[in-house]
């Protein structure tokens, strides 16, 4: 769940690519950078924080040059610190590079004890810089067929952005697991992980990047390769259902369209009477508001979001109840009070939160609480770029649903279908077919493991 941003030939690629960051905040908080590149060399700037706090104007002035690559990350491999914020950058024999990653390599860990073995050095601990490595080794003659020879190492999920002193590339994994579109400012071209990035800086979209495609961007030329083996398409159906913008375009639709549908559905399997419907903001809003049309119930805010809690908090000696909760949600009362309610929400993990959220809204006068999820039980954890928990610590796992609304409180609890999200997503009588990895609810990954490594195994090194 990171999220990535370039661009070629604009005098203000750096201020460009810093509002770029801004537009994809919600894709990662963890880390930002921003490395851009002229005729002398590269220029780079990341810390920990938000992007607002990591640049201002004096750190923007000494990015030169007319082309960047930027990151925002949330970690699913390699630990949170400054060493592992991107994009990467390194001086190998062959000239200068940098690069930036969204997804998750499941045989990076196979290929790092590999090099380290023949004396490789690594200075992080993440999954991106086993690719750099690859790239520095290959014989191939040109970057651009480094690159593709690289790719033909790794599997599992990434769409990268390669920054060097003369050329960007773009390449999107043949799953196409995570999102990259391309677009245009005037003679600039513009990649990023969302077209939200692309209504802010005032670019045209262009279209979305294939999946298993490659993109070289030149001065003098825009090509494109596609280099490996043609394979079913399998879209994260979790980028839908949580981690986009609602107001991205995405694999054919807008997220927020999407997010209704999945509500509508969602109220079509579970629904029971009652007088409101309200979302677990802000993800839950657009399951929500489609449950509400799909019922007839007046839609809600019965819950308020903080927006502006911080990374840290400091809990008081004679503790809050459900204090963590309550630092990002509140109720509202006279809304709540004496309701039968349903609440919408995208996705239970490990369903403590919502336990919560629920005795909340009891303690607040609701007369019934009915939990629904507009996403089927998450039982199995992700490996392609989603910071899920072991299987062992996703309820669903171990738990019938009636189990877990006992255990968190609700009168009802309901969950929507994998069919259900097919019909939301694209029905019979759509044009868009349905090719979606839902392996965090089915257990049907696309991919296999390294070496055969059954699910176990791949959870142990997931963690090291």
């Amino acid at each position: 769940m990171c999220g990535i941003f370039g661009i070629f030939n604009h005098s203000e690629a750096a201020n460009i690519t810093y509002l770029g960051l801004h537009a994809l905040q919600h894709r990662g908080q963890e880390s930002a950078g921003i490395i851009c590149s002229d005729s002398s060399g590269f220029y780079s700037h990341k810390e920990m924080g938000l992007v607002s706090d990591i640049f201002n104007e004096e750190v923007l002035k000494g990015l030169k040059g007319n082309r960047a690559i930027g990151h925002v990350r949330y970690s699913t491999a390699g630990a949170s610190y400054v060493q592992n914020a991107q994009p990467f950058a390194v001086e190998y024999a062959k000239g200068r590079l940098a690069i930036a990653h969204n997804g998750n390599l499941t045989n990076a860990k196979v290929i790092r004890d590999e090099l380290q073995n023949f004396g490789s050095i690594f200075q992080s601990t993440m999954d991106t810089e086993v690719i750099v490595h690859l790239i520095a080794l290959s014989h191939e003659n040109s970057t651009i067929e480094r690159v593709i020879s690289t790719l033909h190492r790794v599997e599992g999920s990434y769409s990268l952005l390669i920054l060097t002193d003369k050329e960007i590339i773009a390449a999107r994994d043949p799953y196409g697991f995570r999102p990259l579109v391309i677009g245009k400012i005037g003679d600039s071209f513009v990649i990023s992980s969302e077209t939200c990035a692309f209504d802010l800086v005032q670019a045209e979209y262009i279209r979305e990047i294939a999946p298993g495609e490659v993109l070289h961007i030149t001065q003098d030329r825009i090509k494109s390769y596609m280099p490996f083996k043609k394979v079913k398409p399998k879209h994260c159906v979790f980028e839908y259902i949580y981690f986009a913008r609602p107001d991205s375009y995405m694999f054919g639709r807008t997220v927020y369209t999407v997010r209704k549908a999945l509500g509508r559905e969602l109220a079509k399997e579970t629904h029971v009477d009652a007088d409101i419907v309200i979302p677990i903001p802000d993800s839950g809003a657009g399951a929500a508001i489609g449950y509400a049309q799909e019922t007839g119930l007046p839609f809600e805010l019965g819950l308020i979001r903080n927006h502006y809690v911080g990374r840290t908090f400091i809990e008081p000696r004679d503790s809050i109840r459900h204090f963590g909760v309550k630092l990002k949600l509140n109720a509202v009362h006279d809304t709540v009070k004496d309701k039968r309610i349903i609440v919408v929400d995208d996705s239970i993990v490990r369903s403590t939160t919502g336990s919560k959220i629920v005795k909340m809204l009891q303690q607040q006068g609701a007369k019934e609480v009915h939990f629904r999820v507009s996403s089927p039980p998450t039982a199995f954890p992700c490996f392609y770029g989603i910071d899920t928990p072991s299987r062992s610590q996703l309820i669903a796992s171990s738990h019938s649903t009636d189990e877990i609304n006992t255990f968190m409180g609700s009168d009802t609890l309901g969950y929507l279908s994998i069919d259900g999200i097919k019909k939301a997503i694209g029905d019979k009588e759509d044009e868009f077919d349905y090719d979606f990895c839902d392996a965090c609810f089915s257990g049907s990954y696309p991919s296999k493991f390294p070496l055969g490594m059954g699910l176990e195994q791949m959870e142990l090194f997931q963690k090291k």
